[in-house]
């Protein structure tokens, strides 16, 4: 269901203002935490990952979600496991009405799923049961799903199984990267948090509505291994791939003594009569390569130590050569 479908709560009078903890911390958590800033709702505490090394230079990162709660003056709690005594203690003590849960990274103990009185709900990326599991944006891209979505779930103590109270779906474009997705679900999961509450506040809302067993799926956190492309399988795989990967792990193949990244491609469905990964062209169109099935067309690629570029820049540089 879209949000410009879901029903206008009327106008009587409203349920007194939430107290709410926040617990997320990647830059997709950040469009519902902002929004819950904005709202008629207090956000009390945020919980995020504690901070730690990152890059080259292994410098200290705090997390997206930490940085826009300083921002904006927000207490924050950063416990190495919500499972220890004393962090489910001061969590207690916090005495909050709803637990905002999005990409936090931590299994939460039934210690503090019971402890809010509305308890907690979680923002999940994927049309559940479709795709529970740490990685749903991008494998509903790489397994060529049409659609894709938001829920908002009533969390229980197993991994993305709890019931639903709101879903909203959205149709997938066809050049539809893991980058694109993931910015065009964060919105709607902000939309889609704000309308639930929006319900609530009219005292409107419905029990949540459990999920069904038949056709959930578990989408694996994706690894740096699986992005080296596999040139056996179908073009039309690898091509959903290296959407699916785009901005990271970014897929790559070892072309002409170079490991490439490849960030675009097209598929064809004309099978070569080449064994698979050999260069069958190279033009200004793109780097045509032979697939399990298929050929696929790399248009926008990546040399060690050089920036992103299109297939005829490459082509250029070679002056001729192929």
């Amino acid at each position: 269901m879209r949000p410009s479908e879901l029903s206008k709560p009327n106008d009587m009078q409203l349920s007194p203002p939430l107290t709410i903890g926040f617990a997320g911390s990647p830059e997709f958590a950040t469009s519902a935490l902002a929004a819950l800033v904005q709202s008629r709702h207090q956000v009390k505490v945020v919980y995020t990952q504690p901070d730690r090394q990152a890059g080259r230079g292994q410098k200290i990162a705090t997390s997206a979600v930490k940085q826009l709660a300083l921002a904006e003056e927000i207490s924050v709690l950063q416990p190495h496991s919500l499972k220890a005594p004393a962090a489910v203690d001061e969590f207690q003590a916090l005495q909050l009405d709803l637990l905002v849960v999005v990409a936090y990274g931590q299994i939460l103990p039934p210690s503090v799923l019971n402890v809010p009185q509305l308890g907690c709900w979680n923002i999940h990326a994927s049309l559940l049961p479709r795709w529970r599991g740490a990685a749903p944006i991008q494998r509903a891209i790489q397994a060529g799903d049409k659609q894709s979505g938001v829920c908002i779930m009533q969390m229980d103590q197993g991994l993305d199984t709890g019931p639903i109270l709101r879903q909203c779906a959205i149709d997938l474009d066809t050049d539809e990267t893991g980058g694109s997705l993931h910015d065009r679900l964060a919105t709607l999961g902000s939309q889609a948090l704000m309308e639930t509450l929006s319900v609530y506040d009219h005292g409107e809302l419905s029990p949540a509505v459990a999920q069904a067993e038949a056709g959930a799926t578990y989408a694996n956190k994706l690894t740096k291994a699986e992005a080296q492309i596999d040139w056996q399988q179908s073009a039309v795989d690898i091509e959903r791939s290296i959407r699916a990967f785009n901005p990271w792990p970014v897929c790559w193949a070892q072309l002409q003594q170079h490991r490439i990244r490849i960030f675009a491609a097209q598929a064809l469905t004309t099978t070569a009569e080449q064994a698979p990964g050999e260069i069958l062209s190279i033009d200004e169109t793109g780097i045509r390569v032979a697939c399990g099935q298929g050929q696929l067309i790399i248009t926008h690629l990546q040399k060690p130590g050089g920036k992103q570029i299109s297939a005829r820049d490459y082509y250029n540089s070679l002056s001729g050569r192929v």
